[in-house]
């Protein structure tokens, strides 16, 4: 076994497998080699790779295995829920409890193959953050919104809430999931600028009403075009990106219109709203697995009968609208919407995205790969990941089988048997 090798201390070079590299090639019988300082050194064929002399070196043989890039997760949140009832369980379970969960959640992905997630809207995930760097907690590489932006009366207001515990600044309550709430250009302003100081990745904000917020509806147009041109000018001003939560198409052209780099969910983007996403460059990340699990398990687990019925209005046009954005030639990278679960919504069942893509979407296996790797690495804002090749950080997996023959291969966690991250061993079950 070789679980826990120090990639510091050995060269792994990985032999036999066919290859997908995350962007257009396919390689049998490849070759790829990890340096000690955790990026990808060479990628070719037998004979075509020379390692330098007199190196120390794990050798994995992976005939009859796939090497991909390291799936992506590009809008999830790490919130330490465990049930439907999105009301009562934040309230009745402890801050700690909470954090605990997602320790283990992390590993879940780390178990499922994913080494990257984007976290679009958790205070623990923007702390755990930091654990994952150092070493202390072993999962996917964060990018972490932290705390995203809402207006008054938005999909990140709480609406059965005092707006004083709505607010992350003012709140008495210590849970995962907290909004920022603010109105006009010069609150937006600030907002931007206290979630960059705390720490964010990117800036999170909500364009349109939601599914799981109770009293708006996803037709319903938030924060105004010069609000969101404010937000996207402070978030830029130090290097970041904005990632909008977008449902109705007019808050998705706002959106696109206001400089947003990444509309999750885009529901009801029409010819227009996709015409200008195009223009704009910009990465549609439609989150269909959430609609999913909403639609089949939401009444078994306790969600509220109002998001049940959105959804289930929603999903009916959903999938038709971003199938003919795709379709245009829009950027769709995978990101399940996921907040953590048993049966249901549950991190380590993540590339169920990546199998929704090729069934409800019509792309072929190797697309929806691409949506989950390099694709969802430009979501995240990442130029170093999300592909095999020289000089890219070391992010690989090797799959039992072939994903690109059947792509529901990479749901099943024991066909993952190798997961490397940053060219660190996490997981191996390969046998000797």
């Amino acid at each position: 076994m070789l679980h826990g090798v120090d990639a510091m201390e050995s060269w792994i070079v990985i032999k036999g497998a066919r290859l997908f590299d995350g962007k257009n090639k396919l390689i049998e019988n490849s070759v790829v080699v990890v340096s000690p300082d955790g990026l990808i050194y060479d990628v070719g064929t037998e004979g075509s790779v020379e390692l330098p002399k007199g190196v120390n070196t794990v050798e994995i043989y992976g005939k009859g295995h796939t090497v991909l890039p390291g799936l992506i997760d590009a809008h999830m949140h790490l919130s330490g829920l465990r049930t439907g009832d999105v009301v009562k369980e934040p309230l009745l379970t402890p801050y700690e409890t909470l954090v605990a969960r997602c320790v283990k959640d992390l590993q879940s992905l780390i178990e499922a193959g994913f080494t990257t997630i984007v976290d679009a809207g958790s205070i623990i995930a923007l702390g755990l953050k930091q654990a994952v760097e150092e070493n202390s907690v072993t999962g996917p590489r964060i990018v972490a919104a932290g705390l995203p932006l809402s207006q008054t009366f938005g999909h990140g207001d709480t609406h059965y809430l005092p707006l004083e515990y709505v607010d992350y600044r003012t709140s008495k309550l210590n849970d995962s999931i907290k909004s920022l709430i603010c109105d006009g250009v010069d609150e937006c302003r600030k907002a931007a600028r206290y979630a960059l100081r705390m720490g964010s990745d990117f800036i999170k904000i909500f364009t349109t009403g939601g599914v799981m917020s109770q009293r708006d509806r996803p037709d319903y147009t938030q924060f105004t075009l010069e609000e969101i041109k404010a937000i996207v000018y402070e978030a830029e001003a130090a290097g970041k990106f904005v990632h909008a939560h977008a449902e109705g198409n007019k808050g998705i052209i706002n959106a696109l219109m206001g400089g947003v780099k990444v509309i999750a969910h885009a529901d009801m983007i029409d010819e227009d709203g996709i015409e200008l996403a195009l223009e704009k460059n910009a990465i549609i990340v439609p989150t269909l697995s959430v609609s999913e699990h909403i639609i089949n398990y939401g009444k078994e687990l306790g969600l509220p009968s109002w998001a049940i019925e959105k959804e289930s209005e929603l999903y009916r046009f959903h999938v038709d609208n971003v199938r003919r954005a795709y379709k245009r030639g829009v950027k769709i990278a995978t990101g399940t919407d996921f907040w953590g679960g048993v049966k249901a919504f549950r991190h380590g069942d993540n590339a169920l995205e990546i199998a929704l893509f090729v069934e409800k979407l019509g792309m072929t296996p190797v697309e929806a790969i691409k949506s989950a790797t390099s694709v969802a690495a430009e979501a995240a804002g990442l130029k170093n990941t999300g592909i095999i090749e020289k000089g890219k950080l070391a992010d690989l997996i090797l799959v039992e089988g072939n994903p690109i023959d059947d792509v529901r291969t990479l749901m099943a966690r024991d066909k993952v048997k190798l997961v490397i991250k940053n060219g660190k061993i996490l997981k191996n079950t390969l046998t000797a």
